[in-house]
């Protein structure tokens, strides 16, 4: 998509809001809308959107911001577009509200003339952003690939008393050799009585020789994220351990199987959710079905119990169901998938077959 066609879209949502202005100031979503991946800029849409930065950024700005004028001034973008503004008419100034701190609120507040008073807005340019256009759609696909190539080599890494962290720098290094520009997130690499921790991030726990290791991580490709996690285990899994894994992944299955237009986010937790509760696992079930991936690691919409988005082509979403027994162990396993016309395509091409390591010290 244009940039044209992504400012003409926030003009229509801009005039429902009844604002004259709208000031974006989260750099994920100025970045979506003109191209600017520098760290400080604000842009004003309404008429003619205009991007603010300072001085460090004139060349790249110059190269990288399309759709929008570009004003390089001495002050910081906040202060520099309230300058801009006073130059205009009184009116209302929506500002994001989901991403300015009270403090910037406050600064602003300071700074605009009484005659403009800004209104809090929410999900804005988030709602388009939901829907990915083609060119997004085969970024995030690059992204995934390229996240997944990490998988078979990173299993090599997995040998008892080598610490978790010592794992994860093997793969961040690896997806840096890749071409990744970064991680998505902190990589999770949670071993043993650790897999029960959703959120596990790697530690300093040597790496044992029993029990299921969750490795859940994501890179970032010309800006857009990946997410994909696999739970493999070390040694013979157990026959506890292993309807563990076979229910989580006939959940993951369920839930994919859901993806389709016209659904909506709770539903698809909801196909999910069930087999686990078939299989009397619901408990250990702590966190949604998961989210949206783009431009951020965390997107809308959230698939969870009770949400009414209705799912449309061109959302990119994760199904990630887990099950999480404290003590013990954990498995969860994430792709991400693209919502189309007909259905879904999975994006993650990774085997969810469940995997044994069986190294020596």
């Amino acid at each position: 998509m244009s940039s044209s066609k992504r400012f003409q879209s926030l003009s229509s949502a801009i005039t429902k809001l009844h604002v004259d202005y709208l000031l974006i100031t989260h750099l994920p979503n100025i970045r979506y809308l003109c191209g600017f991946t520098g760290s400080a800029g604000a842009l004003l849409v309404g008429g003619e959107p205009v991007f603010f930065t300072d001085g460090r950024y004139t060349e790249q700005a110059h190269k990288e911001v399309f759709g929008a004028r570009v004003l390089i001034g001495k002050k910081p973008p906040l202060p520099a577009a309230v300058e801009w503004l006073k130059r205009k008419r009184a009116g209302k100034l929506g500002i994001e509200g989901d991403h300015m701190t009270v403090a910037a609120e406050a600064r602003l507040r300071a700074l605009l003339p009484r005659s403009w008073r800004p209104r809090p807005t929410s999900g804005v340019v988030e709602r388009q952003r939901m829907i990915k256009d083609a060119g997004e759609a085969e970024l995030l696909r690059r992204a995934v690939n390229l996240g997944s190539s990490l998988f078979k080599p990173i299993l090599k890494a997995l040998r008892p008393g080598v610490p978790e962290t010592a794992v994860a720098a093997k793969l961040e290094f690896a997806a840096r050799q890749a071409g990744a520009e970064g991680m998505s997130f902190d990589t999770i690499i949670a071993a043993g009585p650790r897999s029960a921790l959703p959120h596990g991030r790697a530690s300093a726990t040597p790496i044992p020789r029993q029990g299921f290791v969750v490795l859940d991580f994501g890179v970032i490709l010309a800006g857009y994220c990946s997410d994909m996690t696999r739970t493999v285990a070390l040694g013979r899994p157990s026959a506890k351990e292993r309807g563990w894994y076979d229910a989580v992944l006939d959940a993951q299955l369920a839930g994919i199987a859901a993806v389709r237009p016209g659904v909506t986010a709770g539903e698809v937790d909801e196909a999910a959710r069930k087999v686990l509760k078939r299989n009397k696992l619901a408990k250990y079930y702590t966190h949604s079905t998961g989210h949206g991936v783009g431009l951020e690691i965390h997107e809308s919409p959230r698939l969870a119990a009770g949400e009414t988005t209705v799912l449309e082509p061109g959302m990119v979403l994760t199904i990630e169901p887990g099950v999480y027994v404290p003590g013990q162990g954990g498995v969860r396993i994430e792709d991400m998938i693209l919502v189309t016309k007909t259905g879904c395509d999975v994006l993650t091409p990774t085997t969810k077959e469940l995997i044994t390591v069986s190294h020596t010290a």
